[in-house]
């Protein structure tokens, strides 16, 4: 989308489960007002999926969900998962058959520690952490291939089955290449995976993004790293990193540490992103029931979540303002990331950011 064409947005909006309509709400009030500042338009609709729907109907996502997506530019996600679901029963029918049906095979995880925000880092600053993550989000051990038998006996076994896809692969390296050309730091993209012991997933990984890279993208440096050593460069020399890019496990499992050494979850926003079609932006910390109508939780992740959204559609300046308003209420303003002990209440956080942009 161009920045600053005539063009109503069209934004679907999920609430989901706990605390996530509390965020959401603190993200839509920037959202509005930085859409006067900056002069774009957008119409907002809501869809009540999530743990509450699915308790009260039975069914966990309509049939049509993903065909009713697909007519907005965009998705802003609150959080998914209820106390009273078990488990995966959400996660799945919601959130992976979304990311899988809407074809969202890019997950977006910037890590960036912001002013003011405790690093559990030693010595580490601002300066130091700010990489991104390009994780593969369609592939892998999430599509669910595999089975059990002899369930409940000695002698059960359990396969699980992880894909992997030479278009997967490419698409996800590119998207990633091209990332690391726009940020123009160092220009350096690292491989994250397990070559020595995954030999043919890692092999496939290798060989596309040793060929991909010197033809397409000389002008980026090409890195390696073993997903065990990544993890132990995070908290010994996070500043080493710029743009990283890895299967969808390994990037689930690094893009959490990822978060801690940014600060937490109340700051660590995400993107399920299709380039070519319609992307999916929320806060990565969970639907935190514990919290659900306390006006305690953090919205700073909800809120740069739609930054995010806002810099996918095109509006730049719009995503920029954004992120410089948050920068300046956690240098300036609040006592604490955590839940309960901000200082201020969620609605007053959302406030905060809003006269920041003034």
């Amino acid at each position: 989308m161009q920045e600053g064409a005539s063009h109503m947005y069209k934004i679907a909006v999920i609430g989901g489960d706990g605390t996530g309509p509390e965020v959401v709400a603190e993200a839509l009030k920037v959202m509005s007002a930085v859409a006067k500042m900056k002069g774009f338009e957008y119409k907002t609709t809501e869809f009540d999926f999530g743990g509450e729907r699915y308790m009260r109907t039975g069914e966990v996502l309509p049939e049509n969900a993903s065909a009713e997506l697909r007519k907005f530019d965009t998705v802003l996600l609150g959080a998914i998962g209820h106390p009273d679901v078990k488990p995966g029963i959400l996660e799945k029918g919601i959130l992976l058959r979304l990311r899988f049906e809407l074809d969202q095979y890019i997950n977006l995880r910037p890590v960036k520690l912001y002013p003011g925000v405790d690093c559990p880092l030693k010595n580490k600053k601002p300066e130091d952490i700010d990489f991104v993550v390009v994780r593969e989000n369609s592939e892998d051990f999430y599509v669910g291939t595999g089975g059990t038998m002899k369930v409940g006996t000695p002698d059960e076994i359990a396969i699980q089955t992880g894909i992997t896809t030479r278009k997967g692969v490419e698409r996800c390296l590119r998207y990633a290449f091209e990332l690391c050309r726009k940020r123009d730091r160092k220009k350096m993209l690292t491989l994250v995976h397990k070559t020595n012991v995954l030999t043919y997933a890692g092999d496939l990984w290798w060989r596309a993004f040793n060929e991909i890279g010197p033809k397409e993208y000389p002008d980026i440096k090409l890195d390696y790293a073993h997903v065990d050593a990544t993890t132990m460069w995070f908290v010994k020399n996070p500043e080493y990193f710029d743009v990283l890019v890895t299967s969808n496990l390994f990037g689930d499992i690094i893009t959490d540490l990822g978060a801690m050494i940014q600060g937490g979850m109340g700051i660590a926003a995400g993107g399920n992103i299709n380039p070519e079609g319609v992307s999916m932006f929320e806060p990565i910390g969970g639907s935190a029931p514990k919290y659900t109508g306390k006006k305690v939780i953090n919205p700073l992740a909800a809120i740069c979540a739609m930054g995010m959204m806002l810099d996918q559609l095109g509006e730049h300046e719009a995503a920029v303002s954004v992120e410089e308003a948050v920068k300046t209420i956690t240098g300036t303003k609040l006592k604490s990331l955590a839940a309960g002990k901000m200082g201020y209440s969620t609605t007053e956080v959302g406030d905060l950011v809003v006269e920041a942009l003034k």
